[in-house]
């Protein structure tokens, strides 16, 4: 009784910690921040390169044009971004390193090294990805010890660098699962490197103790695509169908390693058939990859808690856009019929959203709300010769419909150094990646004057990246309600620092017991 009651105030503690909208409260902002966005909605669907083609700045209101159009760009920081966007916050202090841009104060000492993650699991790991699998790792193992899991399983590993320090690091069952082979054959290669350099920093310390890496710490990697389409059912059965290279060995730096050979007894929950209760957790998992999660999470009895940290929302399907680029891979779009469409798509999940008047979500909106707000800011404080491509991709539409109509909102992918080209420079390259001659006439009157007007087409872009944390806080809201409608309570948390990781918000959930 006395351990159940200690339970239950250590409970009562995490989830006080980490504090949250009531129900009623959550759908009430949903109901506002769709009325919001709708009001709003020639803002956030608008496409910046269409500045001058479709005349957007005389979309705002009149009183607005004659007070922004004379801002300087550290004032479009102050007055437009730079408000206390406290949402955004996490609890992390963030200092300003030597090269001006804030990081974490695990980056101060070395930029590139975080001070709190030990060496063996920062090679290969870029700055950002360090601070990220530290925070999430360490809540996920958080979350083990709560729900009593010591198994995890990571969706969408790539080159397993959470894994690992789930696994290595934090001592826990790791299975992941990844579609893409070549990521699958880089994390297994990883692995064994790590091995190896664990077996030497355990042969240095010779008054240690520590038995080197046991079978329970080696990761399982399995290749498959998480069909958003498939049963809970088909998911599990899925983690126990192929073991990264086959062979259920790690590519070292110059041998190979093989962890202990398990018996049947001794396997994980999938190579056995046994299943058992495990906690699930995806690192930015892109599009409809992290609301398939949440329903899997649902449904699956064997599956206790879950940490969604999301990504991509434009891959998002919707019931008005069934199959964005990128999204379902190989298989076919979902099925059109009626009871599908209840589940399937992406956004929104929740029957409370899906029935708000407004609360459509286009891509361009979903696009907008990827972007990093923290970085622009910077730019604008620094003024940034960046800042100048928007205006000279937004003059180049107009040649390039005048010329061709049809080519409107033609790709023409990222111009490399296009701050520092002349518009001319620019406009050759630009031209020849759409098939127009890249000597097209170019009316320089005119475009003297559409570059003239670069701080009116910041001044726009500012005010549609301003919707952008309110699109993402709808998606997310959504995911709340939906969980909620199911009987999970959950939190959102503000995990990652926005200024290094600008999608820094960790969905939690937990069953309990009952």
């Amino acid at each position: 009784m006395l351990k159940e009651q200690q339970q239950q105030q250590q409970d009562q503690m995490w989830d006080s910690s980490h504090l949250s909208l009531s129900t009623e409260e959550q759908k009430a902002l949903a109901k506002r921040i769709t009325e919001f966005l709708s009001q709003y909605r020639y803002l956030s669907e608008s496409y910046i390169i269409e500045f001058f083609t479709e005349d957007l700045w005389h979309e705002l209101p009149v009183s607005w044009q004659s007070v922004l159009q004379h801002l300087s760009y550290p004032q479009i920081a102050d007055l437009l971004l730079e408000a206390d966007h406290g949402h955004r916050r996490s609890s992390r202090r963030s200092r300003a390193s030597p090269d001006g841009q804030a990081k974490p104060e695990e980056f101060q000492e070395n930029r590139n090294q975080s001070s709190v993650l030990s060496h063996a699991f920062r090679k290969h790991v870029k700055p950002k990805k360090q601070h990220e699998i530290r925070e999430l790792g360490t809540l996920v193992k958080e979350l083990c010890e709560r729900t009593g899991c010591n198994r995890v399983v990571d969706v969408g590993s790539g080159q397993g660098h959470l894994t690992r320090f789930l696994s290595f690091g934090l001592g826990l069952s790791v299975t992941a699962i990844e579609a893409d082979p070549a990521l699958v054959a880089m994390a297994t290669k990883f692995d064994g490197q790590l091995l190896c350099a664990l077996e030497k920093e355990r042969q240095k310390k010779q008054k240690c103790s520590s038995e080197p890496p046991s079978s329970e710490t080696c990761p399982r990697h399995v290749t498959a695509w998480v069909d958003p389409k498939a049963s809970w059912e088909v998911f599990i059965q899925q983690l126990g169908t192929n073991h990264g290279d086959g062979e259920g060995s790690f590519t070292p730096c110059k041998k190979r390693l093989r962890c202990p050979e398990q018996t049947s007894e001794e396997a994980g929950p999938f190579e056995a058939g046994i299943w058992q209760d495990l906690v699930l957790t995806g690192l930015h998992a892109c599009g409809d990859l992290s609301p398939t999660l949440l329903r899997h999470f649902v449904k699956c009895p064997h599956i206790r808690a879950i940490t969604s940290v999301a990504c991509c929302y434009m891959k998002l399907t919707t019931k008005e856009q069934p199959a964005p680029p990128g999204v379902l891979g190989p298989h076919d779009p979902p099925r059109s019929d009626p009871e599908s469409l209840v589940w399937e798509f992406g956004y929104p999940m929740s029957a409370y959203v899906r029935g708000l008047p407004g609360h459509q979500l286009s891509y361009k909106a979903r696009e907008a709300a990827c972007h990093a707000m923290e970085d622009y800011v910077e730019r604008l404080r620094e003024e940034s010769a960046l800042l100048r491509t928007h205006c000279c991709r937004a003059a180049l539409e107009v040649f390039i419909t005048g010329s061709r109509p049809d080519l409107r909102r033609a790709g023409i992918q990222t111009v490399k150094k296009a701050h520092l080209l002349t518009f001319t420079e620019y406009a050759r390259l630009g031209l020849a990646r759409v098939g127009l001659p890249p000597s097209l006439p170019l009316d320089t009157g005119r475009l003297e004057a559409m570059l003239a007007q670069r701080g009116q087409v910041v001044v726009f872009f500012s005010l549609a990246l301003l919707l952008a944390p309110v699109v993402e806080t709808l998606v997310l809201l959504d995911r709340i309600i939906y969980l909620q409608e199911n009987g999970v309570h959950s939190h959102l948390i503000p995990l990652f620092d926005p200024n290094f990781s600008p999608r820094n918000f960790v969905l939690v959930a937990r069953k309990t017991p009952g």
